[in-house]
Formats: structure tokens, C-alpha cells, sequence
């Protein structure tokens, strides 16, 4: 099983599996730069190398990385879209760089403008940024809680992306046990959990799931609230997350995106992990 954690990259990118190796994982996440900017730092030569040689060394696989937060593929405002079709591209090429074969993005906003138009503004999006960067790394559309104005919240939004993308190929998904539970994907039992799995594979395939996001839920079902807790603290429970790390998503690499807070420690939830998996 791998398991791991979003790893921050603080005083040089191969900080980041240090930091990961410190606790257990054999997996982790990463921003390759500031999250919260548009401007990026150029990697160095010496920490893409010493990255490379960690990750491969201590076999911390698959490693992932993440769009930053500006970004808005969704966006109807087109300063902000060309921004972030610009991010999108130079990520993919960071991502190259690191050796990292796979990157996350949230869908975004369409501010009011419908999910017809926001789906669209999407897939053009994407399509632009491999024609422009190759397609050596797989973009995973990560699932939304359904936030007002999200696209994303339902397997349908990512289904649609896919099926209308000219590189539907080098598209997977990112699976959040949090934005899915929110969004009114029932996690809590085993039976709650096939039938989301059912959903899955009848929108994408579940082959294309590549990662899960293990992450509990503050917010209720369908509550449409975007607010992660700690395993087992939730609403999904520890019910929910024995009867996850029982089925077919515990074949997955999984991340942990788990607040950082003194309630309890990425050690400790993954301690709870290990507890849940007996």
C-alpha cells in the first residue's frame, strides 16, 4: 500500500521527501512552487537532481504534484484564464523536469456563467497546454465539493472533460473522499462505497482513478462544504474510512490532505491509518 502525505517543499523541492521519509510514507505530493503566486522560481539544477535521486533511491512512488490555488481553468474572466492556462503548461513542464508522472488540478469557478460554459472554458484549456508542453505527464481532474459555482462535483463534469478532450488519453482522476462526500457520494459503509465506486466506473472507468485523496469531512453529505478534518474526526467517521481502506480504493496510491493544526499530527493520522487497516 502507499501511502503519504502533501509534503511541503520549504528551503528546496527534494526537502520534501526528507520530510516525507521522516514519518513512513512511499508516496507523497508537492507544490513545485509557491501555491498562493502566479510567478514561479526556477528550479536549480541541484534540487532537481537531488529530488530525482531521493525519490528513486528510496523508491517513493508515484510522486505527485499540484496546480496552484490562482488558477481557474473554469474562468470567465480572460486575464485570469490565459493565467492559468499559462500555470497549467508551466507546471506540466516542471513536473517533467522533477520526473513527476502525475499533476492535480481543481476545475475551478465558472462564476455564474453555467457549467456548460465552465466544462468548456476546461477542455479548451487543457487541450491548449499539451499542444504546447507534450503529454509526458497525466493530468487527474480532482472531483469538487460542489461549491456554488464548482465545476467538478459530480462524475458527470468529469466525464464530460474527458470525452470532449483531443488528449483524453493523458487525462485521469484524482478521487477526494472529502469533496465527494460533500458533493452527496456516501462513504460512510461498505455498500455506501460500491455504489460510488459504480458511479465512478460508469462515468470514467475506475482505471482511471490514479489517486485518492484520503481526507474526512467537516461538512455533512451533500453539504457542499469544502472543509477537511482528520481521519476518523468527520462526518465520514472511522467506520467510513475501515470500510474505504477495505475496498477497491485501497489499491490506490493515497494522499492525505489533513488540516495542520495541534489536534493532531500528519504522524499521527497516519498511525490511525495503520490502526484502521489493523
Amino acid at each position: 500500500m502507499r501511502i503519504g502525505f502533501h509534503m511541503s517543499i520549504y528551503g528546496s523541492v527534494d526537502k520534501a521527501v526528507d520530510r516525507a521519509l521522516e514519518i513512513g510514507c512511499n508516496t507523497l505530493q508537492i507544490f513545485t512552487r509557491n501555491p498562493r503566486g502566479w510567478r514561479a522560481r526556477p528550479l536549480r539544477d541541484e534540487e532537481v537532481e537531488a529530488f530525482i535521486a531521493k525519490v528513486e533511491r528510496n523508491d517513493v512512488r508515484p510522486v505527485f504534484s499540484h496546480m496552484p490555488y490562482l488558477s481557474n481553468l473554469a474562468s470567465p474572466k480572460d486575464d485570469i484564464y490565459a493565467k492559468s492556462i499559462e500555470t497549467l503548461i508551466v507546471e506540466l513542464e516542471r513536473c517533467m523536469c522533477l520526473k513527476i508522472p502525475y499533476l492535480v488540478t481543481h476545475l475551478g469557478s465558472h462564476l455564474g456563467y453555467g457549467a456548460k460554459f465552465g466544462l468548456k472554458r476546461i477542455v479548451e484549456a487543457i487541450d491548449r497546454a499539451f499542444s504546447t508542453s507534450g503529454e509526458k505527464v497525466m493530468l487527474l481532474l480532482e472531483n469538487t465539493a460542489g461549491t456554488r459555482n464548482s465545476v467538478g462535483g459530480s462524475f458527470k463534469d468529469i466525464q464530460y472533460i474527458i470525452e470532449h478532450s483531443a488528449y483524453s488519453d493523458k487525462i485521469g482522476v484524482c478521487f477526494d473522499t472529502c469533496h465527494a462526500f460533500a458533493a452527496g457520494y456516501d462513504l460512510r459503509t461498505e455498500e455506501a462505497i460500491e455504489e460510488t465506486i459504480k458511479g465512478l466506473e460508469e462515468a470514467v472507468g475506475f482505471g482511471r482513478v490514479k489517486l485518492v485523496h484520503l481526507n474526512d469531512s467537516r461538512g455533512d453529505l451533500n453539504s457542499r462544504i469544502d472543509r477537511h478534518e482528520h481521519i476518523g474526526l468527520g462526518r465520514i467517521g472511522e467506520k467510513g474510512f475501515r470500510s474505504i481502506l477495505r475496498s477497491r480504493f485501497a489499491s490506490l496510491p493515497l494522499i492525505l490532505e489533513t488540516p495542520k493544526n495541534s489536534l493532531r499530527s500528519d504522524l499521527e493520522n497516519l498511525m490511525r491509518i495503520k490502526r484502521l487497516l489493523g
